[in-house]
């Protein structure tokens, strides 16, 4: 799991059933939720990517037909075969990503999203999304917009949106691999990668032994029946 590997992969070295490997990944990935999650403080960077939805797993599949390895969207463009996720970052590197729901993402999912996790937030830098305007008068801070199209890139020397951005980056080339992640589970992949990347510093014995201590470190009451009825 630290090496992003497939299902098939992780499941030969140990020498255990391709379903075990399933329900052992996610079982960890639900742990993993609570690493490292402070409340985001003082300047806080957001912007919403994009990822394919995915009904990878089910049987049958209603509106459109299936796709094969990830494939791709039907429709040019933000839609509602497209994802969004949401990340947010302060300057201290703490992190909240999650999904947020289909299409262009609105005031109410990005309250959602990340309302229970910001302590004392001085300001809000994100692109022109109106959901993130209005997010900020109802929190009572500033609010910084950032206009990619328009060349702005930078506000008062301090104010960007370029950590978030980054992350988005490492993000896209990480997800890949997978070959498409069912939109159900997006979350867990969420947390996976944000502990990768938090500790993407350390040396791989180091990052996997932090792994296994971290899965550890808070009760999480999911059991194998929770994933059984996606296996059978």
């Amino acid at each position: 799991m630290v090496r992003g590997m497939s299902l098939r992969k992780t499941a030969a070295a140990p020498e255990i059933a391709l379903s075990t490997s399933f329900l052992w990944r996610h079982k960890i990935l639900t742990a993993l939720q609570f690493v490292n999650l402070p409340a985001l403080e003082g300047i806080v960077e957001m912007d919403e990517t994009y990822i394919l939805e995915s009904d990878k797993g089910k049987r049958r599949i209603k509106g459109r037909k299936a796709r094969k390895r990830g494939g791709k969207a039907e429709l040019r463009g933000i839609s509602k075969h497209q994802v969004s996720v949401l990340v947010a970052i302060d300057r201290s590197g703490n992190v909240v990503a999650k999904k947020t729901g289909k299409g262009r993402i609105t005031y109410k999912q990005v309250q959602e999203a990340v309302s229970n996790h910001l302590g004392e937030v001085t300001c809000v830098c994100t692109d022109s999304a109106t959901g993130f305007k209005k997010f900020s008068q109802a929190r009572g801070v500033d609010h910084e917009v950032l206009n990619m199209n328009q060349g702005i890139r930078v506000k008062k020397g301090i104010y960007h949106v370029q950590h978030v951005n980054a992350y988005h980056s490492r993000l896209k080339l990480w997800l890949p691999r997978f070959k498409g992640v069912a939109t159900k589970y997006l979350d867990n992949y969420m947390f996976w990668f944000r502990f990768l990347d938090l500790n993407r510093k350390l040396a791989l014995q180091q990052m996997k032994i932090a792994m296994v201590h971290e899965s550890f470190k808070m009760p999480a009451e999911v059991t194998s029946w929770h994933f059984r009825p996606c296996l059978w």
